[in-house]
């Protein structure tokens, strides 16, 4: 078992925060959570690309290798591995691995199962160590189907899946048959006013992504403390030094 499928134990869930550049990563890592994940929708937006897009791969496999020079554990998430071609996925997953990487995500947008599940099992032979989630997309782009998330769960652990994820998958009792009928960890999206990560540890659950959200909560902040200088106000939070933050990049070269 890798460090980072460790990490993922039923019950006492790792909470994973999804980061969308260095600093922010190095920031939570200093701080010592030991596992972090990319965003795609946050890489994206920094780079000026829609979410997950083909054009946006350079983006992502370039901020990974400098994640995976931190002192914590990094996946990468690839939205659809950026290819139709299970070649090229399982190419990306062997580049990310020989860089450190420790887990990917890949998700299958409701698509052809069968071909998500090839995907899987490219990223899987030619990066056995990697730990690939496999994301089922019938809770967040479809109508919730707790059957369906299942059956194209199962079909990507037989590919190889070293955990399955359902974001959008909130119900309890839904949740429990998830986790009941896979073998695998299983992953889900924190999503708030809905979930707690007690009540998601109560029902057997391995991991909880936190997806978008601190990027998102990231504008939020920032808008607040503009229109708090703006309007003469107090800052709503207390920021770190500029000090604070410059330890944490790398030394000039």
């Amino acid at each position: 078992m890798t460090a980072f499928a460790a990490l993922h134990v039923p019950g006492s869930p790792l909470l994973l925060p999804n980061v969308w550049d260095f600093g922010t990563a190095a920031f939570l890592s200093a701080r010592g959570f030991p596992a972090l994940g990319t965003t795609s929708l946050g890489v994206s937006a920094a780079e000026g690309e829609p979410d997950g897009v083909p054009s946006s791969k350079d983006a992502t496999v370039r901020l990974a290798g400098r994640l995976a020079g931190l002192d914590a554990l990094i996946s990468v998430d690839l939205a659809d591995g950026f290819s139709d071609d299970p070649g090229e996925v399982g190419a990306l997953a062997a580049e990310l691995a020989e860089a450190g990487v420790a887990g990917i995500n890949l998700e299958d947008a409701l698509g052809d199962p069968e071909l998500h599940a090839a995907k899987i099992a490219a990223a899987k032979k030619r990066a056995p160590g990697l730990f690939v989630n496999a994301r089922t997309d019938t809770h967040w782009l479809g109508e919730p189907d707790i059957e369906a998330a299942i059956k194209r769960s199962l079909s990507y652990v037989d590919a190889g899946a070293d955990g399955v994820f359902v974001p959008g998958l909130a119900e309890p009792a839904d949740v429990e048959r998830l986790v009941k009928a896979t073998s695998t960890p299983v992953n889900l999206l924190f999503l708030p006013g809905k979930v707690t990560v007690a009540a998601l540890a109560g029902l057997g659950v391995a991991r909880v992504s936190l997806g978008s959200l601190p990027y998102r909560m990231a504008l939020a902040a920032t808008l607040r403390t503009v229109e708090a200088v703006r309007d003469g106000g107090e800052l709503p939070l207390t920021p770190p030094s500029y000090d604070d933050v410059a330890a944490l990049l790398p030394e000039a070269r």
